[in-house]
């Protein structure tokens, strides 16, 4: 076994004589690889900040890391950040994009591998005769042992640019997991929103339907009693309708919205129907939003640093192929043990060896390679323009978020004034009513148009929290601190 050991050892030191003359030159002579180098895609933006005016509860200045990384906290919502809590762990895209990251990181593991000599080992024990209608018969026993090792040497970059692309792939799967993670948390949110809202509209719907369950027995009373009209009747029976039929279709989408988020968690749907079903308040977000500048957001967006990461990836293909134009130098090594006595196996004397620098160059490709570089430099071309557009995405993206929270808290606003005017408006068409000043109709057109604004109002509600969590999602919050504790490793900080 000691002379096995001897024998690697050897090995060793016989490549390292051989392969660092020629390494040393191959470091001189190609120090710099062919190929373009990549460099960090500039995009001019304005010093100011955004079109859009500012509504009430946003705020100018830099955008913060914390608040950006932890912003469900602000709707104070123990159930929305137990929900968040559990997507986290259990959402099967997020272990699904984690795996990709695994995947990229072991494939860059197997690029870097391509720098580094392979060594082979090989052994056998034959044993032969000859036959003695041969006229000299005999046994023969033979005994090998040996390694051989191979090194391309990366003269012109191509393993480097190759190893480039596979470091660009590792980013741009990080970069996918965190744009997971922005997209998951946002969805969980506003589906959880999506309950509550539902659950606040069909209460609204239950007590106007009561109403006029109401309204319904007392003007068919009045009409078994000769006082009022079939006509009353009849318009208080459709009205009641009217009400029911607005509910089913708000109850299917509530138990879509919880559906969902039961699926966002990696549950069952239904699974989540006994912790949603009390009924709580649409939640309301107690901070304001610092909504920072255009160049915060293209920092902070994983799916623009993964744009970004693209060009990188096609910059350094194109690399890759331009290496193909030139030739490929290698160095194979062999050394071994061949003995036809086992006794005398594992001596010097049994030793052998060759050492076989090579080349070999593609001449002739009728323009194959030549093409094969302008197709990448062509998908690198294309990559940039991605990622320009991907730019022009997202400000617009946020400029549309910033204009529909604002225009939402003003339509909020007046209905709120709309809830107040009609609840009076109820009160008075009563009145008169009993007082014989109006007809039984003006009553019921009160009490539907009480009904409509009270349920656009809790739909503004609704949409006000969600544009919120809109907000927070274009401007890619939720992901920074929010990787697995197992992949911490993970985290890309650029930026």
């Amino acid at each position: 076994m000691h002379t096995i050991y001897h024998l690697i050892y050897r090995l060793k030191i016989t490549l390292f004589a051989i392969f660092f003359p020629v390494a040393a030159v191959a470091f001189f002579a190609g120090c710099s690889a062919v190929g373009p180098d990549y460099k960090q895609v500039e995009v001019k933006m304005s010093k100011g900040g955004w079109h859009s005016e500012l509504a009430p509860g946003l705020a100018k200045g830099a955008l913060s890391s914390s608040d950006m990384a932890m912003w469900w906290s602000s709707f104070n919502d123990p159930v929305l950040s137990e929900l968040i809590d559990r997507a986290i762990k259990n959402n099967l895209s997020l272990k699904e994009a984690l795996a990709r990251v695994r995947e990229a990181r072991a494939q860059r593991g197997v690029s870097q591998a391509a720098t580094l000599p392979t060594i082979d080992g090989s052994g056998s024990i034959s044993r032969s005769g000859s036959s003695e209608n041969s006229g000299a018969k005999s046994v023969s026993t033979q005994y090998f042992t040996g390694f051989d090792a191979g090194w391309e040497l990366d003269i012109f970059g191509g393993v480097r640019r190759s190893i480039e692309a596979s470091e660009a792939t590792l980013q741009i799967n990080i970069e996918d997991l965190n744009d997971v993670m922005v997209s998951l948390l946002a969805e969980t949110a506003l589906n959880y929103i999506d309950v509550r809202t539902y659950q606040k509209r069909l209460a609204i719907a239950d007590t106007n339907l009561k109403s006029q369950q109401e309204t319904y027995s007392l003007v068919e009373s009045q009409y078994q009693a000769g006082i009022g009209s079939e006509l009353d009747v009849k318009q208080a029976l459709y009205t009641l309708e009217s009400v029911r039929s607005k509910i089913p279709a708000m109850r299917t989408a509530l138990e879509e919205a919880m559906n969902r988020i039961a699926v966002l968690l990696g549950q069952r749907p239904g699974a989540l129907h006994a912790k949603l079903q009390d009924q709580s308040e649409i939640p309301v977000s107690s901070e304001d939003l610092t909504v920072g500048f255009p160049a915060d957001t293209l920092r902070n967006r994983p799916d623009i640093r993964m744009a970004e990461q693209e060009v990188a990836l096609r910059t350094a293909e194109v690399g890759v192929a331009t290496a193909e134009l030139y030739p490929k130098f290698t160095l194979l090594g062999t050394i071994a043990l061949d003995s036809l006595s086992g006794g005398d196996f594992l001596t010097a004397s049994s030793r052998s060896w060759s050492i076989s620098p090579g080349f070999s160059w593609r001449l002739f490709d009728a323009g194959a390679i030549r093409k094969s570089i302008e197709v990448k430099s062509a998908l690198q071309e294309q990559a940039l323009i991605q990622y320009q557009s991907s730019v022009l995405t997202a400000l617009e993206e946020v400029e549309n978020a910033l204009v529909a929270y604002a225009q939402e808290l003003e339509l909020r606003k007046t209905l709120a004034s709309g809830v107040d005017a009609a609840r009076d408006a109820v009160k008075l068409a009563q009145d008169q009513y009993f007082s014989g000043l109006v007809d039984f109709s003006d009553v019921l057109e009160a009490q539907r148009s009480l009904f409509s604004f009270e349920d656009e109002l809790a739909k503004s509600n609704g949409t006000v929290a969600s544009d919120m969590v809109r907000l927070y999602k274009v401007l890619g919050g939720g992901w920074r601190e929010q990787v697995p504790p197992s992949e911490e490793n993970l985290k890309h900080n650029k930026g």
